[in-house]
């Protein structure tokens, strides 16, 4: 947990200098937001959690996004035959912790009360299973948005991304996030 820590922190200090040039305009995004992954070969685990962003416009419609998530929930299979003491398929679990930092553009244009965007993300994630098997990799994230003002400096979102990653055991996983909350925008 100590080196996520010091993870987040470093990529954290090489944001500050990007969006301290940036003009004084963007948004923050804290909200639900609902994971789907394959770990391995026992099927996909639906997770529940927490995605946040800020970002900081170089450009009009051309901002820089810093997107952080922690999703958590458990993974039940089916153990194979023989294993239980009773002689039969015992159902069996673990529990399933992911944390993402991912870096990127964001591309939008404002159409009256909608905000529709564009992005494309880069960073690492980290998956820790029952908190004794762990491990970190590179991540991507490639998806959309929508912006809805409710009024002047909030907005309602919802988002979804594909997101690619390379954890526990070698194999790449296919993961789709969706989510939503609300926006302030500055």
């Amino acid at each position: 947990m100590t080196r996520i820590a010091a993870i987040l922190f470093a990529l954290s200090l090489l944001a500050v200098p990007v969006l301290a040039q940036v003009p004084t305009s963007g948004n923050v995004f804290f909200g639900y937001s609902y994971y789907n992954t394959n770990f391995s070969n026992l099927g996909r685990a639906n997770l529940n959690g927490w995605e946040g962003s800020l970002e900081g416009k170089v450009f009009p419609g051309v901002g820089i996004v810093a997107d952080f998530s922690g999703h958590y929930g458990p993974q039940n299979y089916v153990s194979p035959a023989n294993s239980c003491p009773s002689g039969g398929n015992c159902p069996s679990g673990y529990n399933i912790h992911v944390l993402e930092g991912m870096f990127g553009p964001r591309f939008s244009a404002s159409l009256g009360k909608f905000r529709p965007f564009a992005e494309f993300e880069f960073g690492f994630a980290h998956a820790s299973i029952n908190g004794a098997v762990s491990d970190t990799s590179f991540a991507t994230a490639a998806g959309g948005g929508l912006d809805y003002r409710i009024i002047r400096p909030i907005a309602w979102r919802v988002q979804g991304d594909y997101v690619s990653t390379h954890l526990l055991f070698g194999a790449y996983q296919n993961n789709i996030r969706l989510s939503t909350g609300i926006v302030v925008r500055f």
